[in-house]
Protein backbone atom coordinates (compact mmCIF):
# COMPACT_ATOMS: atom_id res chain seq x y z
CA UNK A 1 0.00 0.00 0.00
CA UNK A 2 1.60 3.54 -1.00
CA UNK A 3 2.69 5.72 1.89
CA UNK A 4 -0.02 8.50 2.56
CA UNK A 5 2.85 11.03 1.74
CA UNK A 6 4.62 10.45 -1.54
CA UNK A 7 6.76 14.12 -1.88
CA UNK A 8 8.10 14.31 -5.22
CA UNK A 9 11.09 17.28 -6.07
CA UNK A 10 11.43 19.77 -7.03
CA UNK A 11 8.86 19.71 -9.96
CA UNK A 12 6.34 16.94 -10.66
CA UNK A 13 5.06 15.88 -13.95
CA UNK A 14 1.80 14.71 -14.51
CA UNK A 15 2.99 11.26 -14.47
CA UNK A 16 3.98 11.87 -11.17
CA UNK A 17 0.49 13.11 -10.69
CA UNK A 18 -0.89 9.74 -11.94
CA UNK A 19 1.77 6.93 -10.22
CA UNK A 20 0.39 7.70 -7.13
CA UNK A 21 -2.98 7.47 -7.92
CA UNK A 22 -5.22 4.90 -5.87
CA UNK A 23 -6.85 3.37 -8.67
CA UNK A 24 -10.86 3.18 -8.98
CA UNK A 25 -10.80 0.42 -11.63
CA UNK A 26 -9.96 0.08 -15.09
CA UNK A 27 -12.04 3.32 -16.76
CA UNK A 28 -10.95 5.23 -13.27
CA UNK A 29 -6.84 4.62 -14.09
CA UNK A 30 -7.85 4.80 -17.62
CA UNK A 31 -9.27 7.74 -17.95
CA UNK A 32 -10.13 9.95 -14.51
CA UNK A 33 -7.05 9.25 -13.05
CA UNK A 34 -4.74 10.76 -16.14
CA UNK A 35 -7.29 13.55 -16.31
CA UNK A 36 -7.40 14.46 -12.23
CA UNK A 37 -3.32 13.93 -13.02
CA UNK A 38 -3.59 17.06 -15.07
CA UNK A 39 -6.17 19.21 -12.84
CA UNK A 40 -3.26 17.93 -9.88
CA UNK A 41 -0.36 19.59 -11.81
CA UNK A 42 -2.31 22.45 -12.42
CA UNK A 43 -3.11 22.87 -8.72
CA UNK A 44 0.22 22.89 -7.83
CA UNK A 45 1.57 25.16 -10.40
CA UNK A 46 -0.94 27.93 -9.03
CA UNK A 47 -0.37 26.96 -5.50
CA UNK A 48 -3.65 25.55 -4.53
CA UNK A 49 -4.13 23.53 -1.56
CA UNK A 50 -6.12 19.81 -2.29
CA UNK A 51 -9.14 20.91 -0.33
CA UNK A 52 -9.69 23.67 -3.23
CA UNK A 53 -10.15 20.84 -5.58
CA UNK A 54 -12.48 19.14 -3.14
CA UNK A 55 -14.71 21.64 -2.68
CA UNK A 56 -14.61 22.20 -6.74
CA UNK A 57 -15.98 18.68 -6.85
CA UNK A 58 -18.52 19.07 -4.89
CA UNK A 59 -19.74 22.51 -6.26
CA UNK A 60 -19.63 20.97 -9.54
CA UNK A 61 -21.26 17.37 -9.48
CA UNK A 62 -24.20 19.40 -7.11
CA UNK A 63 -24.88 21.50 -9.59
CA UNK A 64 -24.31 19.07 -12.75
CA UNK A 65 -27.21 17.00 -10.40
CA UNK A 66 -29.54 19.99 -9.81
CA UNK A 67 -29.76 20.56 -13.40
CA UNK A 68 -30.91 16.88 -14.32
CA UNK A 69 -33.09 17.20 -11.24
CA UNK A 70 -34.53 20.56 -12.25
CA UNK A 71 -35.07 19.17 -16.06
CA UNK A 72 -36.50 15.71 -15.52
CA UNK A 73 -39.90 16.04 -16.46
CA UNK A 74 -39.34 18.71 -19.07
CA UNK A 75 -37.45 16.37 -20.74
CA UNK A 76 -40.25 13.42 -19.85
CA UNK A 77 -41.86 15.43 -21.40
CA UNK A 78 -40.19 16.70 -24.73
CA UNK A 79 -39.90 20.29 -23.66
CA UNK A 80 -36.16 19.89 -23.85
CA UNK A 81 -33.84 17.39 -25.63
CA UNK A 82 -32.87 14.65 -23.91
CA UNK A 83 -29.18 15.01 -24.99
CA UNK A 84 -28.76 18.43 -23.75
CA UNK A 85 -28.93 17.37 -20.25
CA UNK A 86 -26.74 13.81 -20.75
CA UNK A 87 -24.41 16.00 -22.50
CA UNK A 88 -24.37 18.22 -19.06
CA UNK A 89 -24.55 15.08 -17.23
CA UNK A 90 -21.62 13.47 -18.84
CA UNK A 91 -19.16 16.49 -18.49
CA UNK A 92 -19.99 17.38 -15.39
CA UNK A 93 -20.02 14.00 -13.76
CA UNK A 94 -16.89 13.53 -15.37
CA UNK A 95 -14.88 16.49 -14.73
CA UNK A 96 -16.15 16.77 -11.28
CA UNK A 97 -14.93 12.70 -10.12
CA UNK A 98 -11.71 13.72 -12.00
CA UNK A 99 -11.36 16.57 -9.37
CA UNK A 100 -11.92 14.31 -7.18
CA UNK A 101 -8.98 12.15 -7.59
CA UNK A 102 -7.11 14.65 -8.67
CA UNK A 103 -7.08 16.13 -4.65
CA UNK A 104 -5.39 13.03 -3.39
CA UNK A 105 -2.79 13.07 -6.22
CA UNK A 106 -2.01 16.23 -4.96
CA UNK A 107 -1.80 16.04 -1.27
CA UNK A 108 0.48 12.90 -2.01
CA UNK A 109 2.84 14.50 -4.14
CA UNK A 110 3.74 17.59 -3.08
CA UNK A 111 3.06 16.08 0.80
CA UNK A 112 -0.22 18.52 1.86
CA UNK A 113 -2.81 16.01 2.84
CA UNK A 114 -4.20 16.30 6.33
CA UNK A 115 -6.49 14.01 8.75
CA UNK A 116 -9.01 17.12 8.25
CA UNK A 117 -9.04 17.21 4.44
CA UNK A 118 -9.14 13.61 4.09
CA UNK A 119 -12.43 13.80 6.44
CA UNK A 120 -13.41 17.07 3.83
CA UNK A 121 -13.10 14.75 1.29
CA UNK A 122 -15.14 11.73 2.56
CA UNK A 123 -18.13 13.96 3.51
CA UNK A 124 -18.08 16.02 0.00
CA UNK A 125 -18.07 12.79 -1.60
CA UNK A 126 -21.05 11.22 -0.10
CA UNK A 127 -22.83 14.66 -0.49
CA UNK A 128 -22.02 14.63 -4.36
CA UNK A 129 -23.10 10.48 -4.16
CA UNK A 130 -26.57 11.42 -3.00
CA UNK A 131 -26.90 14.28 -5.51
CA UNK A 132 -26.46 11.51 -7.99
CA UNK A 133 -28.63 9.65 -6.94
CA UNK A 134 -31.22 11.94 -6.46
CA UNK A 135 -30.66 12.84 -10.27
CA UNK A 136 -31.32 9.10 -11.27
CA UNK A 137 -33.79 9.04 -8.67
CA UNK A 138 -35.73 12.47 -9.98
CA UNK A 139 -35.18 11.06 -14.14
CA UNK A 140 -36.76 7.27 -13.48
CA UNK A 141 -39.45 8.62 -11.55
CA UNK A 142 -40.09 11.43 -14.49
CA UNK A 143 -40.12 8.74 -17.24
CA UNK A 144 -41.29 6.09 -15.38
CA UNK A 145 -44.25 7.48 -12.80
CA UNK A 146 -45.09 4.00 -11.66
CA UNK A 147 -41.70 3.76 -10.15
CA UNK A 148 -42.23 2.30 -6.78
CA UNK A 149 -40.85 4.79 -3.82
CA UNK A 150 -39.54 1.39 -2.50
CA UNK A 151 -37.28 1.15 -5.30
CA UNK A 152 -35.77 4.71 -5.32
CA UNK A 153 -35.24 4.22 -1.44
CA UNK A 154 -33.38 1.23 -1.33
CA UNK A 155 -32.06 2.19 -5.04
CA UNK A 156 -30.35 5.08 -3.11
CA UNK A 157 -29.02 2.99 0.21
CA UNK A 158 -27.49 0.59 -1.84
CA UNK A 159 -25.48 2.70 -3.69
CA UNK A 160 -23.23 4.02 -0.82
CA UNK A 161 -22.39 0.15 -0.42
CA UNK A 162 -19.27 1.36 -2.81
CA UNK A 163 -18.72 4.39 -0.61
CA UNK A 164 -18.26 2.73 2.43
CA UNK A 165 -16.34 -0.17 0.87
CA UNK A 166 -13.71 2.06 -0.57
CA UNK A 167 -13.08 3.94 3.10
CA UNK A 168 -12.89 0.62 4.84
CA UNK A 169 -10.41 -0.62 2.54
CA UNK A 170 -8.16 2.11 3.19
CA UNK A 171 -7.03 1.22 6.40
CA UNK A 172 -4.68 -1.35 8.32
CA UNK A 173 -7.19 -4.07 7.89
CA UNK A 174 -8.15 -3.81 4.03
CA UNK A 175 -9.44 -6.90 2.47
CA UNK A 176 -10.62 -7.83 -0.64
CA UNK A 177 -13.01 -10.67 -2.09
CA UNK A 178 -11.25 -10.99 -5.44
CA UNK A 179 -7.53 -9.83 -5.69
CA UNK A 180 -7.20 -11.46 -9.11
CA UNK A 181 -5.95 -8.49 -11.45
CA UNK A 182 -6.29 -10.22 -14.77
CA UNK A 183 -8.23 -8.55 -17.55
CA UNK A 184 -11.24 -10.33 -17.51
CA UNK A 185 -11.73 -9.89 -13.98
CA UNK A 186 -11.27 -6.07 -14.29
CA UNK A 187 -13.61 -6.13 -16.78
CA UNK A 188 -16.52 -7.34 -14.17
CA UNK A 189 -15.50 -5.03 -11.65
CA UNK A 190 -16.44 -1.93 -14.10
CA UNK A 191 -20.01 -2.48 -12.86
CA UNK A 192 -18.45 -0.74 -9.34
CA UNK A 193 -15.83 1.44 -11.03
CA UNK A 194 -17.22 4.68 -10.62
CA UNK A 195 -15.92 6.82 -13.24
CA UNK A 196 -17.37 3.79 -15.61
CA UNK A 197 -20.79 3.85 -13.86
CA UNK A 198 -21.33 7.80 -14.20
CA UNK A 199 -20.32 7.34 -17.64
CA UNK A 200 -22.58 5.27 -18.68
CA UNK A 201 -25.35 6.48 -16.80
CA UNK A 202 -24.99 9.98 -18.31
CA UNK A 203 -25.34 8.12 -21.97
CA UNK A 204 -28.16 6.86 -20.69
CA UNK A 205 -29.58 10.20 -19.96
CA UNK A 206 -28.40 11.51 -23.45
CA UNK A 207 -29.47 8.77 -25.72
CA UNK A 208 -32.46 6.97 -23.82
CA UNK A 209 -33.50 8.38 -20.77
CA UNK A 210 -36.73 6.37 -20.41
CA UNK A 211 -34.15 3.27 -19.73
CA UNK A 212 -33.28 4.99 -16.78
CA UNK A 213 -35.52 2.83 -14.20
CA UNK A 214 -33.56 -0.14 -15.63
CA UNK A 215 -30.10 1.42 -14.49
CA UNK A 216 -32.10 2.15 -10.62
CA UNK A 217 -33.24 -1.81 -11.07
CA UNK A 218 -29.58 -2.97 -11.73
CA UNK A 219 -27.69 -0.92 -10.00
CA UNK A 220 -29.69 -1.55 -6.79
CA UNK A 221 -29.03 -5.21 -7.52
CA UNK A 222 -25.54 -5.21 -8.27
CA UNK A 223 -24.54 -3.10 -5.11
CA UNK A 224 -27.31 -4.69 -2.74
CA UNK A 225 -26.22 -8.32 -4.31
CA UNK A 226 -22.41 -6.56 -3.11
CA UNK A 227 -23.40 -5.94 0.26
CA UNK A 228 -24.13 -9.13 0.95
CA UNK A 229 -21.60 -10.63 -0.58
CA UNK A 230 -19.29 -7.86 1.54
CA UNK A 231 -21.30 -9.51 4.85
CA UNK A 232 -20.65 -12.94 3.87
CA UNK A 233 -16.95 -12.35 3.30
CA UNK A 234 -16.28 -10.43 6.23
CA UNK A 235 -18.31 -13.05 8.49
CA UNK A 236 -16.49 -15.99 7.16
CA UNK A 237 -13.09 -14.06 8.00
CA UNK A 238 -14.38 -13.51 11.53
CA UNK A 239 -15.01 -16.65 12.53
CA UNK A 240 -11.56 -18.09 11.47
Amino acid sequence: MRSATTVVEPRPTVADFHRVNRGGGLFSESISQWIGAVFALVAQRLGLRPTALTITNLVLGLATSVIVVALATRVAGGDVPAWVVGLVALVGWQIAYALDCADGQLARVTGTGSPAGARVDVLCDVAAQIALVAALGATAVAQRPGTPSWLVAVFAGTWMVNLVTSVMQSGPNAASMVTSTSLPVRLVKLVRDYGAVIFVAALVLMLAPALTFWVVVAFTVVNGGFLLASIAFSARASLR
